[in-house]
């Protein structure tokens, strides 16, 4: 499925509300682990592939060992501005780049991690072929893509919410891309293609938690793309928006704080 450009615009305030609210939100638990998994090997040299605001970044410096160099890339230099402001326990290599087209020399480093970032590529074999070549032989590939829309509480509440306020043409973001990468088949035959190797899939639940039902709403509503389609509809109408979907989260979860399932896949695939 080709991935509509504006579905990877992270402009204005997004960065910031992707930070301060999305990171905590879904992101950090899974950052942890990836970044565990990582800590139990042998490596290097380690680069990361669509870093955003660097919450796997923070977690690589912390575990990593200081002679690891770690290199965090994204598409987005605005995303990459946020992450470098908030700064790392040790010094990284900060670099605007294009999984398309990784601007590094073949086998260059002992590790590629990308977390939530492939669901985004517009051509996944070609961007796992880019990965394969700058990966030194016996070295791994780590990502993890979010599972179907309806394994992810918050995204597909927001997601109801938001589609009845225009439902002749409701925002399907959230179920489009970053969670419409979610078959196991599908990737396993993507990497193949491109990585030429089998990938080992585990398929984990986590737990989703926020102060209040505001919460989820202000951060898939403002902080991600979702915004961008909302505005398109009607650029008036994204404070509504967000109070709607702030509502159904309260109706579903309640109207202190909240606590919603997640679940991804975690990839592994051996260079």
């Amino acid at each position: 499925m080709t991935v509509p450009n504006e579905d990877r615009i992270f402009t204005g305030a997004t960065p910031r509300l992707y930070e301060t609210h999305l990171v905590p939100l879904i992101f950090e638990p899974y950052a942890t682990d990836l970044a565990e998994r990582l800590a139990s090997r042998s490596v290097t040299s380690v680069l990361e592939i669509a870093a955003g605001t660097g919450v796997v970044t923070r977690r690589l410096a912390a575990v990593l060992r200081e002679d690891v160099s770690i290199v965090a890339t994204d598409l987005n230099q605005l995303m990459l501005d946020e992450a470098a402001e908030i700064g790392t326990a040790r010094a990284v290599e900060w670099q605007q780049a294009d999984a398309m087209r990784l601007p590094f020399a073949d086998a260059t480093f002992d590790a590629v991690v990308c977390q939530f970032g492939v669901m985004f590529f517009p051509d996944r074999p070609k961007a796992f072929a880019q990965v394969r070549r700058v990966l030194r032989p016996g070295g791994v590939f780590l990502f993890t893509a979010w599972d179907r829309i309806a394994e992810n509480q918050f995204a597909d509440t927001v997601t109801t919410a938001v589609g009845s306020l225009f439902p002749t043409d409701p925002p399907r973001f959230l179920a489009r891309t970053p969670h419409g990468y979610h078959d196991p088949l599908t990737i396993e035959r993507d990497v193949l293609t491109g990585f030429g190797a089998s990938p080992r899939i585990e398929t984990i639940a986590k737990r989703s938690k926020a102060a209040s039902a505001r919460i989820p709403a202000v951060a898939y509503c403002e902080g991600t793309p979702l915004r961008n389609e909302i505005e398109a509809r009607d650029a008036s109408r994204l404070a509504e928006a967000t109070d709607v979907a702030a509502e159904a989260v309260a109706h579903r979860f309640g109207r202190g704080a909240v606590d919603g399932k997640i679940q991804a896949h975690v990839i592994t695939v051996e260079g």
